[in-house]
């Protein structure tokens, strides 16, 4: 999709009705789906926000930022995820939050950003957060600078993200679970599962016509 015609469709983005967990669920390791409305809640997650940032990239498609995590001791080491991070006192929103940890992430600039809505929460069982994800967009393709959170940025475009045929399964064995098939997008060699492809599925559900 050029991005061009991405940006015909923001109108549209901002209305259209989201996917909410049934899109998520397509992308959802089993683990997750045990988890109710009053099972989150009752967990008294800690809350943070991602944003999914749309650019032009060298070809001018319409592509994502995603970013594989720097290898640390963690949950969440090495994996590959938006960039965003968890509230701070000093945030006045999860909208706030999500810019500033992209700033401090991957150095996007937040008056660049364009935010179009926000999207339906994402329950990370594993380290009990509460993610809230953004989706927004910028008419150039930033200059990113990664700090010590970050191993590299991956571009995925939104042509690759609507092919039906990058969705398959793998089984991983990670920190909290062993032997799971799990359901993921695999893009250009890179393996997308967890609250990421959750997040991913429905931002395609949201951007199919």
């Amino acid at each position: 999709m050029k991005f061009t015609n991405f940006t015909k469709k923001i109108e549209l983005l901002k209305s259209k009705k989201l996917g909410g967990l049934e899109a998520q669920f397509k992308l959802a390791p089993e683990l997750r789906k045990r988890y109710s409305k009053n099972k989150i809640e009752a967990q008294k997650p800690k809350r943070a926000a991602v944003l999914a940032l749309v650019y032009p990239n060298s070809d001018f498609e319409a592509s994502f930022l995603l970013t594989q995590r720097a290898n640390y001791k963690g949950t969440h080491a090495a994996q590959i995820s938006f960039p965003g991070g968890k509230i701070e006192r000093s945030d006045s929103s999860l909208q706030e939050t999500a810019l500033r940890e992209s700033f401090e992430e991957v150095g996007v600039e937040p008056s660049t950003v364009e935010i179009i809505r926000e999207l339906t929460d994402v329950f990370i069982p594993p380290s009990n957060f509460l993610a809230t994800p953004f989706i927004g967009f910028t008419s150039t393709k930033p200059n990113f600078q990664l700090n010590y959170e970050v191993e590299k940025t991956i571009e995925v475009s939104v042509r690759d993200l609507l092919d039906d045929r990058n969705v398959t399964t793998i089984n991983l064995t990670t920190s909290y679970m062993k032997n799971i098939d799990v359901p993921c997008f695999k893009i250009n060699n890179h393996i997308i599962w967890g609250a990421t492809g959750m997040m991913l599925s429905e931002i395609k559900e949201l951007l199919k016509d």
